[in-house]
């Protein structure tokens, strides 16, 4: 029976009632191609409200503020225009009796001096990642980014906290920080792309020391049981991250600190790619960090129905994130409640402007008609 799924089951997030614990990962769509990076009611609004039967949504990450921007299109969370925007969509998904938090964001060195009128990407220390970056003139090759000052450090920690408020004052639920994927938070954590010798670099307690300040500050902002935030701990060979043997130690110690604070949920990854001969990696992230961590664990990375349903059955997580089945069926929720089949997602289309392969992929009653 459908309604004995574990992922269909109603879940309780801190003072959020959840319909079923299944959740719309983050994932860049690059809709937002107007001059103010600013999210409308008829394109993102539309996007989210027909996803709006997840348990909870985490949006596309959102820049917050123009230095931290790095791929084209994408929304921010700094300017009075993107929190009128974001308005429209928290209020399309509120209708729907949806949930919707944003994810915070960042890239750091995964940037490009086009974005920035000529300067540098900023990041932990001067070392380029050797990457890509999504440009407005297509994909270039990334460049040693500027060491960011104390100063600069000061000032995205601000820059997190306006965001957070941004967030709230346009009807967010929460928010997720992007602490992930290669991006600023991670590059900070890693010895391998940050090798500055203040209190930000060095042993792991300061590489991790601008994550609890961001904390921290957020939560001056907006309710700490909101506060969600996203970590992939054996990322390796993605955006210039490599593993040593300092980056699980390291995530260890994050995780057991994450449990002195009252947040909505952490949001892991499990490998990207196969780490299984990688002697510094952690082949099962959900086995590991279930144990150690005492709140509400989301886990993401390739499931699909059964296995989704299989580790909230283990008890090795609580909610279960989907990304690219949700670019193609906005009402995964359904199609899982009836063991339907799935669409199938057009990758061509994941990052192109328009309402094509973002709007128009159809629902289960309109395949069946």
């Amino acid at each position: 029976m459908s309604s004995e799924q574990a992922l269909l089951q109603s879940y309780t997030l801190g003072d959020l009632q959840l319909k079923n614990r299944v959740v719309m990962a983050p994932m860049t769509r690059s809709r937002a191609n107007n001059p103010e990076n600013a999210p409308t009611g008829e394109l993102q609004g539309e996007y989210y409200r027909q996803r709006a039967s997840a348990g909870l949504i985490i949006t596309e990450g959102s820049q917050i503020s123009p230095r931290a921007v790095g791929y084209i299109n994408t929304p921010g969370i700094y300017s009075h225009a993107q929190v009128e925007g974001w308005k429209e969509v928290t209020q399309a998904v509120h209708k729907a009796d949806g949930k919707i938090f944003i994810q915070l964001w960042h890239v750091g060195r995964i940037s490009h001096p086009d974005f920035h009128n000529g300067a540098l990407p900023l990041a932990p220390s001067a070392l380029n990642p050797q990457a890509k970056s999504f440009t407005p003139e297509g994909l270039k090759d990334t460049v040693t980014p500027k060491e960011m000052s104390l100063e600069e450090i000061r000032q995205t920690i601000q820059d997190f906290k306006n965001a957070a408020k941004n967030a709230w004052e346009a009807g967010f639920d929460g928010v997720e920080i992007h602490s992930s994927n290669g991006y600023l938070l991670h590059q900070f954590f890693s010895s391998t792309s940050n090798v500055r010798n203040d209190e930000y670099g060095g042993i792991k307690e300061n590489r991790a020391r601008i994550l609890f300040e961001i904390l921290d500050a957020i939560k001056e902002v907006i309710p700490e049981n909101r506060i969600g935030l996203r970590l992939n701990p054996s990322l390796h060979g993605i955006f210039g991250m490599e593993l040593n043997e300092e980056s699980i130690p390291t995530f260890d110690y994050i995780v057991n600190k994450l449990n002195a604070y009252n947040l909505a949920y952490l949001h892991l990854s499990e490998p990207f790619n196969d780490v299984s001969d990688n002697p510094h990696a952690e082949p099962h992230i959900a086995k590991r960090y279930r144990p150690m961590y005492n709140g509400t664990m989301i886990i993401n990375a390739n499931f699909d129905q059964e296995k989704g349903n299989a580790v909230i059955k283990a008890g090795d997580a609580d909610l279960v994130a989907y990304g690219k089945p949700y670019v193609s069926n906005p009402d995964l929720v359904e199609r899982f409640e009836q063991n339907a089949p799935l669409n199938e997602w057009d990758a061509d289309t994941f990052y192109t402007p328009g309402e094509k392969g973002y709007l128009d992929y159809p629902v289960l009653e309109e395949v069946e008609r």
